[in-house]
Protein backbone atom coordinates (compact mmCIF):
# COMPACT_ATOMS: atom_id res chain seq x y z
CA UNK A 1 0.00 0.00 0.00
CA UNK A 2 1.16 3.61 -0.80
CA UNK A 3 0.49 6.54 1.74
CA UNK A 4 0.91 9.81 0.79
CA UNK A 5 2.03 12.16 3.63
CA UNK A 6 3.29 15.88 4.24
CA UNK A 7 5.94 16.39 6.94
CA UNK A 8 4.33 17.35 10.59
CA UNK A 9 0.86 16.57 9.59
CA UNK A 10 -2.20 13.85 10.49
CA UNK A 11 -0.81 11.72 7.97
CA UNK A 12 1.69 10.57 10.73
CA UNK A 13 -1.73 8.82 12.60
CA UNK A 14 -1.71 6.40 9.92
CA UNK A 15 2.14 5.82 10.08
CA UNK A 16 1.57 5.31 13.57
CA UNK A 17 -1.18 2.51 13.14
CA UNK A 18 0.58 0.76 10.36
CA UNK A 19 3.89 0.26 12.91
CA UNK A 20 1.71 -0.47 15.76
CA UNK A 21 -0.06 -2.83 12.90
CA UNK A 22 3.24 -4.14 11.33
CA UNK A 23 2.21 -2.79 8.44
CA UNK A 24 4.70 -2.09 5.75
CA UNK A 25 3.39 1.18 3.40
CA UNK A 26 5.40 3.15 0.86
CA UNK A 27 5.73 6.77 1.88
CA UNK A 28 5.54 9.12 -0.68
CA UNK A 29 6.07 12.59 0.56
CA UNK A 30 3.74 15.38 -1.13
CA UNK A 31 5.95 18.72 -1.13
CA UNK A 32 2.69 21.42 -1.32
CA UNK A 33 5.55 24.48 -2.08
CA UNK A 34 6.80 22.96 -5.21
CA UNK A 35 3.41 20.80 -5.95
CA UNK A 36 5.84 17.65 -6.77
CA UNK A 37 5.87 14.02 -4.81
CA UNK A 38 9.31 11.82 -3.45
CA UNK A 39 7.85 9.38 -6.79
CA UNK A 40 7.42 12.00 -9.17
CA UNK A 41 3.78 11.55 -9.59
CA UNK A 42 1.19 14.11 -9.97
CA UNK A 43 -0.69 14.35 -6.33
CA UNK A 44 -3.74 15.92 -8.29
CA UNK A 45 -4.54 12.66 -10.05
CA UNK A 46 -4.47 10.84 -6.62
CA UNK A 47 -6.56 12.76 -4.77
CA UNK A 48 -8.02 16.06 -6.74
CA UNK A 49 -8.83 17.80 -3.53
CA UNK A 50 -4.68 17.82 -3.15
CA UNK A 51 -4.13 17.09 0.60
CA UNK A 52 -2.98 14.64 2.61
CA UNK A 53 -3.21 11.96 3.78
CA UNK A 54 -4.10 9.42 0.45
CA UNK A 55 -3.83 5.85 0.85
CA UNK A 56 -3.35 3.43 -1.99
CA UNK A 57 -4.85 -0.06 -1.14
CA UNK A 58 -3.07 -3.15 -2.58
CA UNK A 59 -6.74 -3.46 -4.58
CA UNK A 60 -5.84 -0.03 -6.00
CA UNK A 61 -8.27 1.55 -4.50
CA UNK A 62 -7.94 5.36 -3.38
CA UNK A 63 -8.96 6.28 0.22
CA UNK A 64 -8.96 10.00 1.95
CA UNK A 65 -9.67 11.60 5.15
CA UNK A 66 -7.68 10.29 7.94
CA UNK A 67 -10.58 9.17 9.68
CA UNK A 68 -11.75 6.91 7.00
CA UNK A 69 -8.29 5.36 6.67
CA UNK A 70 -7.71 4.85 10.76
CA UNK A 71 -10.67 3.37 11.02
CA UNK A 72 -10.07 1.22 7.28
CA UNK A 73 -7.28 -0.18 9.16
CA UNK A 74 -8.31 -0.91 12.45
CA UNK A 75 -11.39 -3.07 10.70
CA UNK A 76 -8.89 -5.18 8.44
CA UNK A 77 -6.57 -6.17 10.89
CA UNK A 78 -8.64 -6.54 14.10
CA UNK A 79 -6.41 -8.95 15.46
CA UNK A 80 -4.40 -5.74 16.78
CA UNK A 81 -6.97 -4.12 18.83
CA UNK A 82 -6.76 -0.78 17.76
CA UNK A 83 -10.91 0.10 17.82
CA UNK A 84 -13.64 -1.94 19.20
CA UNK A 85 -15.82 -4.23 16.90
CA UNK A 86 -18.17 -2.55 14.68
CA UNK A 87 -21.42 -2.37 15.65
CA UNK A 88 -20.63 -2.55 19.26
CA UNK A 89 -21.72 0.62 21.72
CA UNK A 90 -18.00 0.57 22.43
CA UNK A 91 -17.26 0.97 18.91
CA UNK A 92 -20.52 3.85 18.82
CA UNK A 93 -18.51 5.93 21.50
CA UNK A 94 -14.65 5.71 20.16
CA UNK A 95 -16.59 6.56 17.01
CA UNK A 96 -18.00 9.66 18.66
CA UNK A 97 -14.35 10.31 20.42
CA UNK A 98 -12.63 10.41 16.73
CA UNK A 99 -14.86 12.68 15.35
CA UNK A 100 -14.44 15.30 18.46
CA UNK A 101 -11.18 14.98 18.13
CA UNK A 102 -11.49 15.68 14.03
CA UNK A 103 -13.84 18.92 14.86
CA UNK A 104 -13.06 20.42 18.41
CA UNK A 105 -9.26 20.26 17.81
CA UNK A 106 -7.82 19.34 14.72
CA UNK A 107 -10.21 21.77 12.66
CA UNK A 108 -10.30 24.59 15.05
CA UNK A 109 -6.72 24.43 15.06
CA UNK A 110 -5.87 25.20 11.20
CA UNK A 111 -7.24 28.84 11.24
CA UNK A 112 -5.12 29.77 14.01
CA UNK A 113 -2.01 28.00 12.75
CA UNK A 114 -2.27 29.95 9.08
CA UNK A 115 -3.12 33.29 11.09
CA UNK A 116 -6.98 33.91 9.33
CA UNK A 117 -8.58 35.13 12.18
CA UNK A 118 -8.97 38.20 14.12
CA UNK A 119 -7.66 38.77 17.40
CA UNK A 120 -11.70 38.36 18.97
CA UNK A 121 -11.68 35.64 16.87
CA UNK A 122 -8.41 34.17 17.94
CA UNK A 123 -9.79 34.31 22.02
CA UNK A 124 -12.80 32.84 20.97
CA UNK A 125 -11.41 30.09 18.73
CA UNK A 126 -8.36 29.40 21.77
CA UNK A 127 -11.30 29.28 24.35
CA UNK A 128 -12.91 26.40 21.98
CA UNK A 129 -9.96 24.67 21.64
CA UNK A 130 -8.85 24.69 25.54
CA UNK A 131 -12.10 23.64 26.57
CA UNK A 132 -11.85 20.22 24.23
CA UNK A 133 -8.66 19.11 25.95
CA UNK A 134 -9.97 20.10 29.52
CA UNK A 135 -12.66 17.63 28.14
CA UNK A 136 -9.78 14.67 27.38
CA UNK A 137 -7.85 15.84 29.94
CA UNK A 138 -10.67 14.67 32.30
CA UNK A 139 -11.25 11.53 30.54
CA UNK A 140 -7.54 10.98 31.55
CA UNK A 141 -7.75 12.20 35.14
CA UNK A 142 -8.59 8.09 36.23
CA UNK A 143 -5.22 7.57 35.51
CA UNK A 144 -5.23 5.47 32.59
CA UNK A 145 -2.76 5.26 30.34
CA UNK A 146 -4.61 5.82 26.54
CA UNK A 147 -7.67 7.63 26.09
CA UNK A 148 -10.11 4.71 25.82
CA UNK A 149 -7.85 2.78 28.94
CA UNK A 150 -4.66 0.97 28.87
CA UNK A 151 -4.50 0.91 25.09
CA UNK A 152 -3.37 2.48 22.20
CA UNK A 153 -6.18 2.92 19.67
CA UNK A 154 -6.54 4.35 16.63
CA UNK A 155 -8.15 7.73 19.00
CA UNK A 156 -4.74 7.84 20.74
CA UNK A 157 -2.67 8.16 17.19
CA UNK A 158 -5.15 10.51 15.66
CA UNK A 159 -5.29 13.03 18.85
CA UNK A 160 -1.20 12.94 18.70
CA UNK A 161 -0.59 14.07 15.17
CA UNK A 162 -2.72 17.04 15.37
CA UNK A 163 -1.10 18.08 18.53
CA UNK A 164 -1.08 21.28 17.12
CA UNK A 165 -1.04 23.73 20.65
CA UNK A 166 1.90 25.20 20.28
CA UNK A 167 2.22 25.73 16.43
CA UNK A 168 -1.53 27.13 16.99
CA UNK A 169 -0.19 29.18 20.22
CA UNK A 170 -2.67 27.84 22.37
CA UNK A 171 -1.46 27.43 25.76
CA UNK A 172 -2.99 23.97 27.79
CA UNK A 173 0.56 23.54 29.68
CA UNK A 174 -2.08 23.71 32.93
CA UNK A 175 -3.15 20.29 31.69
CA UNK A 176 -1.33 18.21 33.48
CA UNK A 177 -3.15 14.72 32.43
CA UNK A 178 -3.34 15.13 28.52
CA UNK A 179 0.86 16.74 28.82
CA UNK A 180 1.78 13.67 30.84
CA UNK A 181 -0.06 11.16 28.03
CA UNK A 182 0.87 13.36 25.30
CA UNK A 183 5.08 12.70 26.89
CA UNK A 184 4.22 9.27 26.73
CA UNK A 185 2.78 8.81 23.39
CA UNK A 186 6.82 11.06 22.59
CA UNK A 187 8.16 7.58 23.76
CA UNK A 188 5.94 5.39 21.88
CA UNK A 189 8.01 2.93 19.43
CA UNK A 190 5.37 3.15 17.19
CA UNK A 191 5.79 7.14 17.13
CA UNK A 192 9.76 6.96 17.27
CA UNK A 193 9.43 4.73 13.72
CA UNK A 194 6.47 6.87 12.50
CA UNK A 195 9.07 10.30 12.61
CA UNK A 196 12.04 8.40 11.83
CA UNK A 197 10.52 7.53 8.71
CA UNK A 198 8.66 10.48 7.56
CA UNK A 199 12.37 12.43 8.09
CA UNK A 200 13.94 9.93 5.98
CA UNK A 201 11.55 10.15 3.04
CA UNK A 202 10.99 14.42 3.70
CA UNK A 203 15.50 14.36 3.67
CA UNK A 204 15.43 12.50 0.55
CA UNK A 205 12.47 14.46 -1.23
CA UNK A 206 13.88 17.74 -0.50
CA UNK A 207 17.28 16.59 -1.32
CA UNK A 208 16.59 16.29 -4.84
CA UNK A 209 14.52 19.54 -5.03
CA UNK A 210 17.55 21.07 -4.35
CA UNK A 211 19.92 18.92 -6.84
Amino acid sequence: MKLYIADKTCSEAIQIVAHQMALKLELIHVDFASNTTSNGEDFRSVNPLFYVPALVTDEQETLTEGLVILNWLADRNPEAGLAPVPGTMARVNHDQLMTFIATEIQQRHVPLMRKLMTEEGKAWMSGKIIAAYQLLDNRLADGRSYLTGEKLTIADAYLWATFWSERSGVDIHHLQYIQSWKKRMDMHPAVQQALQDEMDIVTRHRSLLSA
